[in-house]
């Protein structure tokens, strides 16, 4: 592990939930004789326990996932050459697949980006690196589920990044080779603001193809909405995580 990208986790674990609210918790503490201690500790609450509901992780993913839409069940085929799906992690070393296995988040790309090459019968790129901790790519084993699972071959694997940056860029060169220049972007609805413009950077026309929202439109609210739960702290690490790389990718570009 780098430097710097021990660097970039620290800060990342301080800007994102819990660590946000948790860092400011402990500067009230350090300077708890000051004056303004107190509402600091106060604001640190209030923003734990807004990153905790329900209702605030819907209002704060929304700000994401109302960036794109749906692509419904009947629409036409779209203009593209190929389906790009993107993974998001794996568990290493599950005993009951006698090795890696993709993660939730990969499993649903996976699944959505086999629905839709079935769908339209376009070739299939997956993309996705070896983390420091597990045997395989995450290609290699979108790769395997596809075929084993789904019935769908890949055509192509990118197997060598590690970040949302590099999926676009080292997808963009297979495929470029391939003579494709437009695309169906398969990846979270959250996510998919951030991929599309980084796939977009890297020189390919985009079909968002959004899967797994979380925030529902114009449903009532219920009680459960403003009670403390633990997805929703994660659903607001997803929705600032995103917000932080986009404000990267503002300050780099």
């Amino acid at each position: 592990m780098t430097l710097a990208w021990a660097f970039k986790i620290l800060i990342s674990t301080l800007l994102l939930p819990p660590g946000n609210g948790l860092a400011l918790l402990c500067m009230a503490g350090i300077f708890r004789r000051r004056r303004w201690a107190f509402g600091l500790a106060m604001a640190a609450t209030g923003l734990l326990l807004a990153q905790c509901l329900p209702a605030g992780a819907g209002l704060l993913i929304a700000t994401l996932e109302s960036q794109t839409t749906a692509i419904a069940p009947d629409a036409p085929k779209p203009e593209a050459g190929a389906i790009v799906v993107l993974g998001s992690g794996l568990v290493s070393d599950a005993s009951e697949y006698g090795g890696d296995t993709a993660n939730e988040r990969t499993l649903i790309r996976t699944r959505y980006g086999a629905t839709l090459a079935r769908r339209y019968e376009l070739p299939v790129l997956v993309s996705g690196g070896r983390a420091l901790n597990d045997e395989r790519s995450e290609a290699e084993v979108m790769t395997r589920i596809l075929d084993k699972e789904f019935g769908v071959k890949a055509r192509w694997q990118e197997d060598e990044s590690l970040d949302t940056a590099g999926n676009a860029t080292r997808s963009a060169t297979i495929l470029k080779a391939a003579g494709i220049q437009r695309v169906v972007l398969v990846t979270h609805a959250f996510h998919m603001p951030r991929a599309r413009l980084l796939f977009e950077q890297a020189g390919l026309k985009v079909v968002p193809a959004p899967t797994a929202f979380f925030n529902h439109v114009g449903g009532e609210w219920l009680l459960s909405d403003f009670l403390p739960q633990p997805k929703a702290l994660q659903i607001s690490y997803y929705a600032l995580h995103e917000w932080l790389g986009m404000a990267w990718i503002a300050l780099t570009h």
